[in-house]
C-alpha cells in the first residue's frame, strides 16, 4: 500500500464539482486525484492511501455512506473522510460520523468552509499518526526493537526521552533517529548554555529536537536550567532527548544530581542495551562497519570468517564505539588477511568478559528464574565465554566443555549462539 502525502481524493459524479474543488485545492498547494464514482474510488484506495477523501453521498453506482461503511469494515478507513451532499440531512451526517467520517459539508461548498475543514482534517490525522522510530543503525535484535517501541510510545505521549546506557552504546544514534527530517537538531555537548540563558535553545529547536548529552555531568546551575525548560518543551513542539552513561539514581543519592529533575525525566527513561546483551546484532554490525571503513580507507586486508567470529565473541566494554575503532585499527595496520589471531592480539584481555561482568547476573538474576531458564542462561554465558577465550576454535571449545563436536554444534544452535564451522580450520 502506497501512502500519498498531502494528496486529496475527490469522489463526486459531477464533473463541474470535481474540477472546481480540484482547482481550489491545487491552488492551495495540495495534490489532487479524482474519481467519478464509488468503483473508481475503491480501485484508488486498493492501491494507495490518500491523506484525505472528499466523498459525495449521492452517486449512481454506490452511495457514499455505503462506501464509507465498506472501507471501515475492510480496515481501509485509515484516513479522514469528509462527506459532501447537496441534499444533506442531520440524520445522514450523524450516520456517517458514527461510521467514521471526520465531518460533513453541504453543497454548494463555501471556499473558506472547504479550506478550514481540509486543514482541520489533515491536522487531526497528523496528530493521530504514530511516529515510527527506526534504530536499524544499532541492529535488528529483539532488545533493539523493544527500545524502538518504547520510544514510539513516549513520543505519542509527548514525553521528554531519557536514554540511559553504557558509553558507546549509541546515545546520539538514538537521538538522531528521533529527529524528524528537515527539522532542527540542536546538540548540547555540555550544559553551559542551560546555566546562562536556556530559553533561546527551545526557539532554536522549535519543531525539531534538542539533544542534551551526558546530563550526569551537569552542574547544579545547568540542571536547574534543564528543569526550567521541561514544562515549555511541548509548547515549542520540540522533542527533548537527554542521555546519560552514569547511573543518575546513584548521583542523586550522593547529592550530585537534582532528585526532582530525575523524577521528571524518569517518566521517559529508556534503557539502551549493551552489545553483550544483543550479540545477534554483531555480525551485521561488523559487516556494515567494515564496508564503511574500507570505503573511506585504503586497505589490502580482508576479514576471515574466523576474525568475524572472534569479533562477535569479544566482550566490547566500549560497545559500538569500541568495535568500530578496533576494526578501523585492523584495516589500517594489517596488510594481509585479518585472522582471529590479529583480533586476539589487538584486544588482549578485553576479548574475554571479566568475571565481574558475569557474577552479578548469576547471583542477582539466575536465582529468580525457573530451573530450566536458569540453566539455559548459564549455559549461554558459559559457551560464549569459551568461544571468546578460544577465539571460536570449535575443537578447543569442545575439548574444554567435554563434549563431542556434533553435540557442541547442536547445543550452540539450541542456545541461539552464532558460530561458524569454518573457524576451527587452521585456527591459531
Amino acid at each position: 500500500m502506497i501512502a500519498q502525502p498531502n494528496e486529496i481524493l475527490i469522489v463526486d459524479d459531477e464533473v463541474g464539482i470535481r474540477d472546481l474543488l480540484s482547482e481550489i485545492l491545487q491552488d492551495e498547494g495540495y495534490q489532487v486525484s479524482v474519481a467519478e464514482n464509488a468503483g473508481q474510488a475503491r480501485s484508488y484506495r486498493a492501491r494507495a492511501q490518500p491523506s484525505l477523501v472528499l466523498l459525495d453521498i449521492w452517486m449512481p453506482d454506490t452511495d457514499g455512506v455505503t462506501l464509507l461503511r465498506e472501507w471501515a469494515a475492510n480496515g481501509q478507513l485509515t484516513m479522514p473522510v469528509v462527506i459532501m451532499s447537496g441534499h444533506g440531512t442531520i440524520e445522514t451526517a450523524v450516520e456517517a460520523t458514527k461510521i467514521g467520517a471526520f465531518d460533513f459539508l453541504e453543497k454548494p461548498v463555501g471556499l473558506q468552509k472547504l479550506l478550514s475543514t481540509v486543514t482541520r482534517a489533515l491536522k487531526a490525522a497528523a496528530g493521530q499518526a504514530p511516529r515510527r522510530v527506526s534504530l536499524t543503525a544499532l541492529g535488528t535484535s529483539a532488545p533493539v526493537i523493544e527500545v524502538e517501541r518504547a520510544i514510539e510510545q513516549l513520543l505519542r505521549a509527548n514525553r521528554p526521552v531519557l536514554i540511559v546506557g553504557e558509553p558507546g552504546s549509541g546515545h546520539e544514534v538514538v537521538a538522531r533517529a528521533l529527529n524528524t527530517p528537515d527539522t532542527p537538531f540542536i546538540t548540547l555537548a555540555t550544559g553551559g548554555r542551560l546555566a546562562t540563558n536556556p530559553l533561546p535553545l527551545l526557539e532554536e529547536a522549535r519543531d525539531g529536537t534538542l539533544y542534551c548529552a551526558e546530563i550526569g555531568s551537569y552542574t547544579k546551575a545547568e540542571q536547574k536550567g534543564l528543569a526550567f525548560l521541561l514544562p515549555k518543551v511541548e509548547k515549542h513542539n520540540t522533542v527533548l532527548v537527554c542521555t546519560s552513561s552514569e547511573q543518575l539514581g546513584n548521583l542523586a543519592a550522593e547529592g550530585r544530581f537534582d532528585a526532582g529533575l530525575l523524577a521528571s525525566l524518569s517518566a521517559g527513561a529508556v534503557m539502551l542495551p549493551p552489545l553483550r546483551q544483543r550479540r545477534e546484532d554483531l555480525p551485521a554490525l561488523i559487516d556494515r562497519f567494515w564496508r564503511d571503513i574500507t570505503a573511506s580507507e585504503r586497505t589490502l586486508g580482508r576479514l576471515q570468517p574466523a576474525a568475524v567470529s572472534a569479533l562477535s565473541a569479544a566482550y566490547w566494554p566500549g560497545n559500538l564505539d569500541h568495535l568500530h575503532n578496533v576494526m578501523a585499527n585492523l584495516a589500517l595496520t594489517v596488510d594481509s588477511e585479518i585472522t582471529a589471531e590479529h583480533v586476539r592480539r589487538l584486544l588482549g584481555e578485553t576479548a574475554l568478559p571479566p568475571v565481574s561482568a558475569i557474577s552479578p547476573e548469576v547471583t542477582a538474576k539466575f536465582f529468580e528464574l525457573p530451573l530450566r531458564e536458569a540453566r539455559e542462561a548459564f549455559e549461554r554465558i558459559y559457551f560464549e565465554h569459551l568461544l571468546g577465550k578460544e577465539q571460536s576454535n570449535m575443537s578447543r571449545v569442545a575439548d574444554r566443555a567435554g563434549l563431542e563436536r556434533t553435540h557442541l554444534y547442536r547445543k550452540l544452535k539450541q542456545l541461539n549462539i552464532r558460530f561458524s564451522r569454518r573457524t576451527d580450520e587452521g585456527a591459531c
